[in-house]
């Protein structure tokens, strides 16, 4: 029954947990936040798909969040799944792709160790965050075509251009009122 509640929660059901932040201002389309330093637990993937690399990303995380960590804890779902995107050098690179799920607050102050050698926890500072956010499903375009809109729209603030943040809220069964969002980090 345990492993039916994990993969219940993964897939969307009762996802509660999300990192704290405060809105400093909504305009034009996106919200600057700032969000407050937080563990995650990631996993690095090199590939040419934001998809694809976040569906092999899941599941390694989802092993982690299932029980393959050093206490054999189940550790709760939480929203959104982040991925820090560094875009190849051309159209035909592979891109790194980081995908991270939120350490939930019980957790915190001291996440059980993966036990797998491809997933890792990392310590997400404070940082100021422009969000974007758009529904339905997400396929490459779309994540691509937000990404370039909102970096349009932020041409004028100093931000890290370097990489750029995909978060989805939502299960692959969720087929309605579906929340995504691009993330540009501004910089200190």
């Amino acid at each position: 029954m345990n492993f039916l509640k994990t993969v219940g929660r993964s897939l969307g059901l009762g996802l509660s947990e999300k990192p704290s932040y405060t809105v400093v201002e909504s305009k034009d389309g996106y919200e600057e936040r700032k969000y407050a330093a937080a563990k995650w637990v990631s996993t690095t993937v090199e590939g040419m798909s934001v998809n694809g690399a976040g569906n092999t990303g899941f599941w390694r995380l989802f092993n982690y969040i299932a029980g393959a960590n050093e206490l054999g804890t189940k550790v709760d779902m939480t929203a959104p799944v982040a991925t820090r995107v560094v875009p190849g050098a051309g159209p035909n690179c592979e891109s790194t792709f980081t995908v991270s799920f939120y350490v939930p607050p019980k957790h915190q102050e001291s996440p059980p160790a993966p036990t797998g050698n491809d997933v890792f926890i990392e310590s997400f500072p404070e940082m100021t965050v422009y969000a974007s956010s758009f529904g339905g499903f997400a396929d490459d375009e779309k994540w691509i075509e937000h990404a370039r809109v909102l970096s349009e729209k932020l041409k004028h603030n100093n931000i890290h251009q370097e990489f750029y943040f995909t978060a989805r809220y939502d299960s692959p069964f969720k087929l309605f009122n579906r929340l995504n969002e691009v993330w540009f980090v501004k910089k200190d």
